[in-house]
Protein backbone atom coordinates (compact mmCIF):
# COMPACT_ATOMS: atom_id res chain seq x y z
CA UNK A 1 0.00 0.00 0.00
CA UNK A 2 1.22 3.42 -0.57
CA UNK A 3 1.48 6.08 2.74
CA UNK A 4 -0.92 7.32 4.57
CA UNK A 5 -1.59 10.97 3.92
CA UNK A 6 -0.24 11.60 7.97
CA UNK A 7 3.01 9.87 6.97
CA UNK A 8 3.73 11.55 3.83
CA UNK A 9 3.32 15.11 5.68
CA UNK A 10 5.43 13.82 8.23
CA UNK A 11 7.72 13.12 5.18
CA UNK A 12 6.95 16.68 3.27
CA UNK A 13 7.57 18.55 6.64
CA UNK A 14 10.89 16.56 7.64
CA UNK A 15 12.10 17.34 3.97
CA UNK A 16 11.32 21.21 4.20
CA UNK A 17 13.54 21.00 7.40
CA UNK A 18 16.16 19.46 5.87
CA UNK A 19 16.02 21.52 3.22
CA UNK A 20 16.52 25.11 5.78
CA UNK A 21 19.39 23.83 7.80
CA UNK A 22 21.21 23.48 4.69
CA UNK A 23 24.37 25.80 4.61
CA UNK A 24 25.01 27.33 1.79
CA UNK A 25 28.98 28.45 1.39
CA UNK A 26 28.66 29.79 -2.37
CA UNK A 27 28.19 32.87 -3.21
CA UNK A 28 25.05 33.75 -5.69
CA UNK A 29 25.98 34.41 -9.46
CA UNK A 30 24.77 38.55 -8.92
CA UNK A 31 27.22 38.13 -5.94
CA UNK A 32 30.26 36.61 -7.85
CA UNK A 33 29.36 38.79 -10.83
CA UNK A 34 29.77 41.85 -8.11
CA UNK A 35 32.93 40.20 -6.87
CA UNK A 36 34.37 40.22 -10.48
CA UNK A 37 33.55 43.34 -11.90
CA UNK A 38 35.12 44.88 -8.97
CA UNK A 39 38.14 42.84 -9.19
CA UNK A 40 39.03 43.49 -12.77
CA UNK A 41 38.38 47.57 -11.82
CA UNK A 42 40.62 47.43 -8.64
CA UNK A 43 43.65 45.20 -10.23
CA UNK A 44 43.50 47.63 -13.42
CA UNK A 45 43.02 50.92 -11.87
CA UNK A 46 44.51 51.01 -8.23
CA UNK A 47 47.82 49.53 -8.13
CA UNK A 48 49.69 52.52 -8.87
CA UNK A 49 47.35 54.99 -7.18
CA UNK A 50 47.73 52.34 -4.57
CA UNK A 51 52.03 52.74 -5.26
CA UNK A 52 51.84 56.32 -5.26
CA UNK A 53 49.95 56.84 -1.88
CA UNK A 54 52.36 54.77 -0.15
CA UNK A 55 55.46 56.94 -1.52
CA UNK A 56 53.40 60.09 -0.59
CA UNK A 57 51.28 59.29 2.34
CA UNK A 58 48.55 61.46 1.05
CA UNK A 59 45.09 60.19 1.64
CA UNK A 60 43.02 58.77 -1.40
CA UNK A 61 41.72 62.40 -3.55
CA UNK A 62 38.41 63.44 -4.02
CA UNK A 63 38.54 62.93 -7.46
CA UNK A 64 39.30 58.69 -6.74
CA UNK A 65 36.17 59.14 -4.15
CA UNK A 66 33.77 60.05 -6.46
CA UNK A 67 34.80 57.39 -8.67
CA UNK A 68 33.96 55.01 -6.57
CA UNK A 69 30.27 56.63 -5.86
CA UNK A 70 29.85 56.67 -9.25
CA UNK A 71 30.86 52.58 -9.75
CA UNK A 72 28.44 51.91 -6.37
CA UNK A 73 30.98 51.16 -4.27
CA UNK A 74 30.10 53.27 -1.19
CA UNK A 75 27.00 52.86 0.79
CA UNK A 76 26.58 49.40 -0.52
CA UNK A 77 24.67 48.34 2.65
CA UNK A 78 23.33 51.51 2.93
CA UNK A 79 19.05 52.55 2.00
CA UNK A 80 19.24 53.40 -1.90
CA UNK A 81 16.49 56.79 -0.67
CA UNK A 82 19.88 58.03 0.76
CA UNK A 83 22.09 56.91 -2.63
CA UNK A 84 23.04 53.88 -1.16
CA UNK A 85 22.97 50.24 -2.99
CA UNK A 86 20.43 48.95 -0.81
CA UNK A 87 22.37 45.55 -0.58
CA UNK A 88 23.24 43.03 2.60
CA UNK A 89 26.36 43.36 4.53
CA UNK A 90 27.91 40.45 2.58
CA UNK A 91 27.76 42.34 -0.54
CA UNK A 92 29.77 45.16 1.23
CA UNK A 93 32.47 42.96 2.88
CA UNK A 94 32.62 41.83 -0.94
CA UNK A 95 33.24 44.90 -2.12
CA UNK A 96 35.54 45.96 0.37
CA UNK A 97 38.17 42.81 0.18
CA UNK A 98 38.40 42.69 -3.61
CA UNK A 99 39.85 47.08 -3.23
CA UNK A 100 41.69 46.17 -0.07
CA UNK A 101 43.38 43.47 -1.69
CA UNK A 102 45.46 46.22 -3.68
CA UNK A 103 46.02 48.38 -0.76
CA UNK A 104 44.17 49.40 2.69
CA UNK A 105 44.70 53.02 1.84
CA UNK A 106 42.55 52.68 -1.56
CA UNK A 107 39.65 51.04 0.18
CA UNK A 108 39.09 53.41 3.40
CA UNK A 109 36.84 55.41 2.03
CA UNK A 110 34.66 52.21 1.17
CA UNK A 111 35.53 50.89 4.72
CA UNK A 112 34.19 53.86 6.49
CA UNK A 113 31.24 53.94 3.50
CA UNK A 114 29.82 50.70 4.62
CA UNK A 115 31.29 49.84 8.18
CA UNK A 116 31.91 52.99 9.45
CA UNK A 117 29.92 55.46 11.87
CA UNK A 118 27.69 56.22 8.77
CA UNK A 119 26.19 52.94 9.77
CA UNK A 120 25.51 54.60 13.57
CA UNK A 121 23.58 57.53 11.34
CA UNK A 122 21.96 55.07 9.43
CA UNK A 123 20.43 53.21 12.21
CA UNK A 124 19.83 56.13 14.71
CA UNK A 125 19.98 59.25 13.28
CA UNK A 126 16.93 61.14 12.65
CA UNK A 127 15.56 61.43 9.31
CA UNK A 128 17.56 65.15 8.95
CA UNK A 129 20.73 63.80 9.96
CA UNK A 130 20.30 60.86 7.62
CA UNK A 131 19.30 62.87 4.73
CA UNK A 132 21.99 65.66 5.31
CA UNK A 133 25.39 63.54 5.94
CA UNK A 134 24.53 59.89 3.97
CA UNK A 135 23.47 61.11 -0.20
CA UNK A 136 26.93 63.03 0.72
CA UNK A 137 28.97 59.95 1.77
CA UNK A 138 27.53 57.47 -1.38
CA UNK A 139 28.46 60.58 -4.08
CA UNK A 140 31.79 60.25 -2.12
CA UNK A 141 31.63 64.19 -1.22
CA UNK A 142 31.95 63.01 2.02
CA UNK A 143 33.89 60.86 4.37
CA UNK A 144 32.88 60.24 7.89
CA UNK A 145 34.88 59.17 10.89
CA UNK A 146 34.41 57.84 14.65
CA UNK A 147 36.12 59.74 17.08
CA UNK A 148 36.08 57.49 20.25
CA UNK A 149 39.60 57.12 22.10
CA UNK A 150 40.83 59.53 24.56
CA UNK A 151 44.68 60.15 25.97
CA UNK A 152 43.26 58.45 29.27
CA UNK A 153 40.19 56.34 27.42
CA UNK A 154 41.50 54.33 25.07
CA UNK A 155 40.77 50.62 25.54
CA UNK A 156 38.43 51.08 29.00
CA UNK A 157 36.40 53.97 26.42
CA UNK A 158 33.58 54.29 29.47
CA UNK A 159 36.25 56.48 31.12
CA UNK A 160 36.33 59.15 28.49
CA UNK A 161 36.11 62.88 29.44
CA UNK A 162 34.74 64.98 26.58
CA UNK A 163 32.03 66.79 27.95
CA UNK A 164 29.15 67.98 25.67
CA UNK A 165 26.04 70.20 26.86
CA UNK A 166 22.91 70.00 25.06
CA UNK A 167 20.80 73.14 25.30
CA UNK A 168 17.16 74.12 23.64
CA UNK A 169 19.06 75.14 19.97
CA UNK A 170 22.69 73.73 20.22
CA UNK A 171 25.29 71.32 21.44
CA UNK A 172 28.37 72.44 23.04
CA UNK A 173 31.61 70.68 23.26
CA UNK A 174 34.98 70.86 24.77
CA UNK A 175 37.57 68.18 25.16
CA UNK A 176 39.94 66.05 23.61
CA UNK A 177 40.47 63.10 21.15
CA UNK A 178 43.18 60.70 19.90
CA UNK A 179 43.71 58.11 17.74
CA UNK A 180 40.82 59.20 15.30
CA UNK A 181 41.84 57.30 11.70
CA UNK A 182 40.76 60.42 9.27
CA UNK A 183 41.34 62.96 11.39
CA UNK A 184 42.09 66.52 9.89
CA UNK A 185 41.54 64.66 6.21
CA UNK A 186 37.14 63.61 7.17
CA UNK A 187 34.87 66.05 6.50
CA UNK A 188 32.46 65.32 9.32
CA UNK A 189 32.81 63.47 12.56
CA UNK A 190 30.62 61.37 15.05
CA UNK A 191 32.08 62.54 18.82
CA UNK A 192 31.41 60.11 21.56
CA UNK A 193 31.11 62.08 24.75
CA UNK A 194 29.72 62.62 27.64
CA UNK A 195 26.45 64.08 27.73
CA UNK A 196 25.62 64.02 31.40
CA UNK A 197 26.60 63.18 35.04
CA UNK A 198 26.03 59.88 35.07
CA UNK A 199 28.89 57.50 35.78
CA UNK A 200 30.61 55.23 33.17
CA UNK A 201 28.77 54.23 29.76
CA UNK A 202 25.61 55.81 31.39
CA UNK A 203 26.22 59.25 30.56
CA UNK A 204 28.31 58.47 27.10
CA UNK A 205 26.51 59.36 23.87
CA UNK A 206 27.11 60.91 20.48
CA UNK A 207 27.34 64.11 18.97
CA UNK A 208 27.99 65.22 14.85
CA UNK A 209 30.48 67.20 14.40
CA UNK A 210 31.37 68.75 10.88
CA UNK A 211 35.20 69.49 10.07
CA UNK A 212 34.89 72.95 9.82
CA UNK A 213 32.99 73.80 12.95
CA UNK A 214 34.89 76.89 15.00
CA UNK A 215 36.54 75.19 18.00
CA UNK A 216 37.03 72.57 16.68
CA UNK A 217 41.32 72.18 15.49
CA UNK A 218 43.90 68.96 14.79
CA UNK A 219 47.40 68.23 16.36
CA UNK A 220 50.14 66.92 14.59
CA UNK A 221 49.74 64.34 11.78
CA UNK A 222 51.30 60.87 13.49
CA UNK A 223 53.01 59.10 11.45
CA UNK A 224 52.72 55.34 11.87
CA UNK A 225 54.59 52.01 11.18
CA UNK A 226 51.89 51.44 8.99
CA UNK A 227 48.32 52.38 7.56
CA UNK A 228 50.46 55.07 5.24
CA UNK A 229 47.81 57.29 3.21
CA UNK A 230 45.52 56.58 6.75
CA UNK A 231 45.63 60.56 8.44
CA UNK A 232 45.97 59.87 12.33
CA UNK A 233 46.13 62.99 14.52
CA UNK A 234 44.58 64.24 18.16
CA UNK A 235 41.32 66.30 18.11
CA UNK A 236 40.71 68.97 19.90
CA UNK A 237 36.87 70.90 21.13
CA UNK A 238 37.02 74.20 22.32
CA UNK A 239 33.69 75.40 22.91
CA UNK A 240 32.29 73.57 19.80
CA UNK A 241 28.61 74.68 18.81
CA UNK A 242 26.82 72.07 16.67
CA UNK A 243 22.94 72.44 15.98
CA UNK A 244 20.93 70.61 18.56
CA UNK A 245 19.75 68.06 15.46
CA UNK A 246 23.36 67.19 15.36
CA UNK A 247 22.62 64.57 18.43
CA UNK A 248 23.20 61.53 17.22
CA UNK A 249 22.80 59.07 20.08
CA UNK A 250 21.77 60.57 23.82
CA UNK A 251 23.02 59.83 27.31
CA UNK A 252 22.83 56.32 28.23
CA UNK A 253 23.02 55.49 24.28
CA UNK A 254 26.08 53.69 24.75
CA UNK A 255 25.02 49.94 23.83
CA UNK A 256 23.56 51.11 20.94
CA UNK A 257 26.71 53.15 19.90
CA UNK A 258 28.72 50.00 20.10
CA UNK A 259 25.87 47.62 19.01
CA UNK A 260 27.52 49.76 15.71
CA UNK A 261 30.55 49.43 16.34
CA UNK A 262 30.44 45.97 16.22
CA UNK A 263 30.00 46.06 12.29
CA UNK A 264 32.51 48.52 12.28
CA UNK A 265 34.63 45.67 13.54
CA UNK A 266 33.46 43.30 10.29
CA UNK A 267 35.02 45.87 8.03
CA UNK A 268 38.46 45.94 10.08
CA UNK A 269 37.97 41.51 10.27
CA UNK A 270 37.55 42.62 5.96
CA UNK A 271 40.77 44.52 5.50
CA UNK A 272 42.86 41.88 7.77
CA UNK A 273 41.26 38.84 5.47
CA UNK A 274 42.14 40.72 2.22
CA UNK A 275 45.70 42.03 3.18
CA UNK A 276 45.83 38.45 4.49
CA UNK A 277 44.28 37.14 1.52
CA UNK A 278 46.33 39.02 -0.57
CA UNK A 279 49.72 37.81 0.68
CA UNK A 280 48.71 34.50 0.50
CA UNK A 281 48.21 34.90 -3.03
CA UNK A 282 51.46 36.58 -4.09
CA UNK A 283 53.77 34.30 -2.21
CA UNK A 284 52.15 31.22 -3.75
CA UNK A 285 53.02 32.42 -6.96
CA UNK A 286 56.64 33.96 -5.72
CA UNK A 287 57.22 29.94 -4.65
CA UNK A 288 56.14 28.27 -8.28
CA UNK A 289 58.55 30.88 -9.91
CA UNK A 290 61.74 31.31 -7.64
CA UNK A 291 64.22 28.60 -7.65
CA UNK A 292 66.70 27.57 -4.77
CA UNK A 293 68.92 24.51 -5.70
CA UNK A 294 67.67 23.27 -8.73
CA UNK A 295 64.39 23.26 -8.17
CA UNK A 296 61.05 25.66 -7.36
CA UNK A 297 60.41 26.60 -3.59
CA UNK A 298 56.98 24.80 -3.85
CA UNK A 299 58.85 22.00 -4.16
CA UNK A 300 60.19 22.20 -0.47
CA UNK A 301 57.68 20.05 1.62
CA UNK A 302 58.19 22.58 4.44
CA UNK A 303 57.07 25.51 2.12
CA UNK A 304 54.43 23.37 1.14
CA UNK A 305 53.22 23.02 5.01
CA UNK A 306 53.63 26.70 5.21
CA UNK A 307 51.51 27.47 2.37
CA UNK A 308 48.79 24.94 3.33
CA UNK A 309 49.01 26.61 7.15
CA UNK A 310 48.41 29.70 5.41
CA UNK A 311 45.39 28.94 3.43
CA UNK A 312 43.61 27.09 6.31
CA UNK A 313 43.87 30.05 8.46
CA UNK A 314 42.86 32.63 5.53
CA UNK A 315 39.87 30.37 4.72
CA UNK A 316 38.64 30.30 8.49
CA UNK A 317 38.90 34.23 8.92
CA UNK A 318 36.51 34.36 5.80
CA UNK A 319 34.02 31.93 6.84
CA UNK A 320 33.79 33.60 10.23
CA UNK A 321 33.57 37.09 8.89
CA UNK A 322 30.64 35.78 6.72
CA UNK A 323 28.65 33.85 9.39
CA UNK A 324 28.80 37.23 11.01
CA UNK A 325 27.65 39.73 8.62
CA UNK A 326 25.22 37.26 7.48
CA UNK A 327 23.53 36.42 10.68
CA UNK A 328 23.29 40.32 11.15
CA UNK A 329 21.46 40.31 7.73
CA UNK A 330 20.33 44.26 7.49
CA UNK A 331 20.64 44.87 11.40
CA UNK A 332 23.40 44.54 12.95
CA UNK A 333 25.95 41.78 14.43
CA UNK A 334 26.35 39.98 17.43
CA UNK A 335 29.22 41.75 19.78
CA UNK A 336 30.65 37.83 20.09
CA UNK A 337 30.01 36.71 16.73
CA UNK A 338 31.73 40.19 15.65
CA UNK A 339 34.57 39.51 18.05
CA UNK A 340 35.24 36.38 17.61
CA UNK A 341 35.93 37.18 13.86
CA UNK A 342 38.04 40.34 13.79
CA UNK A 343 40.21 38.47 16.65
CA UNK A 344 40.85 35.71 14.57
CA UNK A 345 41.72 37.46 11.30
CA UNK A 346 44.01 39.99 13.13
CA UNK A 347 45.55 36.82 14.69
CA UNK A 348 45.00 35.33 11.10
CA UNK A 349 46.87 38.53 9.21
CA UNK A 350 49.51 39.00 11.35
CA UNK A 351 50.99 35.08 10.64
CA UNK A 352 50.22 34.59 7.18
CA UNK A 353 52.01 38.19 6.22
CA UNK A 354 55.21 37.08 8.49
CA UNK A 355 55.43 33.51 6.87
CA UNK A 356 55.07 35.16 3.34
CA UNK A 357 58.00 37.47 4.51
CA UNK A 358 59.72 34.84 6.01
CA UNK A 359 59.38 32.62 2.46
CA UNK A 360 60.43 34.81 0.02
CA UNK A 361 63.36 35.75 2.38
CA UNK A 362 65.40 38.96 1.47
CA UNK A 363 63.33 39.83 -1.07
CA UNK A 364 60.35 40.30 1.39
CA UNK A 365 61.37 42.70 3.20
CA UNK A 366 62.99 44.74 0.27
CA UNK A 367 60.47 47.82 -0.35
CA UNK A 368 60.61 46.71 -4.46
CA UNK A 369 58.22 44.01 -2.88
CA UNK A 370 54.61 44.56 -1.43
CA UNK A 371 55.03 41.85 1.78
CA UNK A 372 57.01 44.48 3.75
CA UNK A 373 54.39 47.29 3.38
CA UNK A 374 51.03 44.27 3.83
CA UNK A 375 53.07 43.37 7.53
CA UNK A 376 53.22 47.08 8.56
CA UNK A 377 49.20 47.42 7.81
CA UNK A 378 48.96 43.79 9.19
CA UNK A 379 49.50 44.87 12.47
CA UNK A 380 47.54 48.02 12.77
CA UNK A 381 44.19 46.06 12.77
CA UNK A 382 45.21 44.33 15.39
CA UNK A 383 45.11 47.64 17.42
CA UNK A 384 42.75 49.61 15.72
CA UNK A 385 38.89 49.03 16.39
CA UNK A 386 39.55 47.16 19.87
CA UNK A 387 42.72 45.33 20.18
CA UNK A 388 43.18 41.83 20.35
CA UNK A 389 43.03 40.64 23.98
CA UNK A 390 40.33 43.15 24.22
CA UNK A 391 37.76 41.18 22.19
CA UNK A 392 38.79 37.84 23.93
CA UNK A 393 37.63 39.68 26.65
CA UNK A 394 34.33 40.18 24.43
CA UNK A 395 34.23 37.02 23.57
CA UNK A 396 34.22 35.40 26.98
CA UNK A 397 31.63 38.39 28.02
CA UNK A 398 29.24 36.76 25.59
CA UNK A 399 29.90 33.52 26.43
CA UNK A 400 28.76 33.91 29.62
CA UNK A 401 26.50 36.40 29.60
CA UNK A 402 27.31 39.60 31.41
CA UNK A 403 30.08 42.17 31.15
CA UNK A 404 33.40 42.20 33.23
CA UNK A 405 34.38 45.21 35.59
CA UNK A 406 38.00 45.53 34.96
CA UNK A 407 38.47 47.91 37.57
CA UNK A 408 37.15 45.75 40.05
CA UNK A 409 40.06 44.72 42.74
Amino acid sequence: MGESCSTMALRIIDEQEEQELVMDFTLTAEQQALQESVRKFARKELPEIARAIEESDEPVSLELRKRYGELGYLGVNLDTKYGGGGLSHLDAVIVLEEIAKISIAVAFPVFESCFGPCLAISHFGSETLKQSILPGVCSGELVVAVSMSEPAAGSALTDLSTKAVVGDDSITINGSKRWCSGAGHSEVYVVYCRLSDAPGAKGIGAVVVPKDTAGLSFGKREKHMGFRGVTSADMHFDNVQVPAENLLVPAGGFSKLMDAFDLERCGNTTMSLAVAQSAFDYVLEYSQQREQFGKQLVDFQAVQIHLAEMKMKVEAARLLLYRAVVNAAQGLPSVGESSVAKCFANETVREVTGKAMQLMGGYGYSTEYPIEQKLRDAWGWGIAGGAIDIQKVNITSALVGRRFNQRAK
